[in-house]
């Protein structure tokens, strides 16, 4: 094996040389020129060996740089989602169930961003141009200034790109994109992290702005590895049953803006409607208040949104009782059933219990704990909680309700919509008067037996 050449520096002017010398020719300094030890150790073939590269220019926590301008489409909610605007030079990435209304959002986002100035390319790989221009014309975007492509291969893609300089590029989607140095199908794991690697590369060096339309499998999460998720900047899920008119925009990651900020969208037969008050549409008619119906005042992102939780509670027939639950955690239902039996000896054991967030909404939130609670005993009990009323608060596995944050927001929207009393943990903070009355109960045993005169 040939012996690797040794790497010499001047340490005064930088300049490299194969061998040691006293003194440095470009700059003419003595006894300036070091050996350097390689990057790294083995074959050069596997390694870095000993060619190092470029310096780079470091900085200090404390230097100031403006924030990053955003453009804003004129779409609250989309804006909303992405924190305040489109940033340039950001790669993201939209996922949803087939159907959903994903390329609708997009072209919708596209007309939007173009009619405020900027240069925008829709580039579709699964429909032909004459299908996305009849879905413009079914919106009445045909007059937006956006230029369409149709087209699967990267290398292409690119090139058009390169030489269009677009502020927003919209591609979809990332599972039918295929780059010829990649032996496999488009659609596999190493193709669509090729493509979203060199879209993503694409967006930092020229500034554009990337959205990838991502597929999703039946998990609901996004189809191909993860890591293209940690590629993107934001990660937006579309969100929606098909029997409800309702869609929600959910941001899972957002390098620019809050996390599991939302944006609730109406589809319409003119396309996605921005739903400026969700909380007034996720709440049904509350002038003859049912048994089995709580009003959770939760906290999406940075939005307060009231949604009602409707619970059934019915004999079994079965030996083993049903529980099926929709738009909630099936774990959470079963310890909130467990915490009931032990603390408060209410047994579900013959009971077939069926829990659903009216409007299509999805909870996640362990303040909701109460409110599943209130509306399972409600149902139970055949007795209707107060239409006034919303009720939050998360329940340990000791009976205790544990307070939960943003108590002053929660009250404030309820406030707004009409509501005049709260039940809400002890020890929460309501923070400024909102003109509610607030009822903080201790543990779940209290709240059984000032609410439905058991404990």
């Amino acid at each position: 094996m040939a012996k690797p050449t040794a790497n010499f520096t001047c340490t005064a002017c930088g300049a490299r040389h194969k061998k040691w010398a006293g003194q440095c020719e470009a700059c003419g300094a003595w006894n300036t020129i070091q050996e350097e030890a390689p990057l790294a150790a083995g074959p050069s073939a596997k390694s870095l060996g000993g060619a190092r590269g470029r310096m780079i220019p470091l900085a200090d926590l404390g230097t100031a740089e403006p924030e990053p301008p955003r453009a804003a489409s004129g779409l609250a909610e989309l804006d909303r989602v992405l924190g305040g605007g489109l940033v340039p030079a950001s790669a993201i990435l939209v996922g949803g169930d087939p159907g959903i209304g994903k390329s609708t959002l997009l072209l919708q986002a596209a007309a939007s961003f173009a009619r405020k100035g900027l240069k925008c390319l829709y580039i579709s790989g699964e429909e032909a141009s004459a299908q996305v221009r009849m879905r413009a014309h079914r919106l009445g975007l045909a007059d937006a200034p956006v230029k369409l492509a149709t087209e699967t291969s990267l290398r292409d893609i690119l090139t058009t790109l390169d030489a269009e300089r677009p502020d927003l590029a919209i591609i979809d989607s990332i599972q039918t994109m295929w780059a010829d140095t990649v032996d496999s199908a488009p659609g596999s794991v190493s193709q669509v992290r090729a493509a979203a690697h060199e879209l993503t590369s694409f967006a930092k060096r020229r500034g554009s702005a990337v959205m990838l339309v991502g597929h999703v499998t039946k998990e609901g999460q996004i189809a191909g590895p993860r890591v293209v998720e940690h590629m993107v900047d934001t990660v937006l899920y579309f969100e929606g049953e098909r029997g409800h008119q309702f869609r929600i925009l959910r941001a899972v990651k957002n390098r620019f803006g809050p996390a599991d900020e939302i944006g609730v969208f109406e589809m319409t037969g003119a396309g996605l409607a921005e739903v400026a008050n969700p909380s007034a549409l996720f709440l049904s008619e509350r002038d003859n208040p049912a048994p089995g119906a709580a009003v959770f005042a939760g906290i999406e992102g940075t939005r307060p949104v009231l949604t009602e939780i409707q619970a059934l509670v019915a004999p079994s027939p079965l030996a083993t009782p049903r529980r099926t639950v929709v738009g909630l955690d099936a774990g959470r239902l079963a310890t909130t059933l467990a915490v009931l039996e032990a603390r408060c000896g209410i047994p579900f054991a013959g009971f077939d219990v069926f829990l659903n967030v009216a409007g299509g909404m999805k909870v996640t939130e362990p303040a909701a704990d109460l409110a599943v609670a209130a509306a399972l005993l409600s149902a139970r009990e055949d007795a209707a909680l107060p239409a006034d009323c919303v009720v939050f608060g998360e329940i340990s596995l000791s009976g205790a309700l544990r307070p939960v944050g943003q108590t002053e927001n929660r009250l404030k929207e309820a406030r707004k919509l009409g509501f005049s009393s709260a039940i809400a943990p002890a020890r929460s903070k309501p923070g400024a008067p909102t003109g509610m009355t607030v009822r903080q109960i201790a543990d779940l045993t209290a709240f059984v037996g000032e609410m439905f005169g058991a404990g």
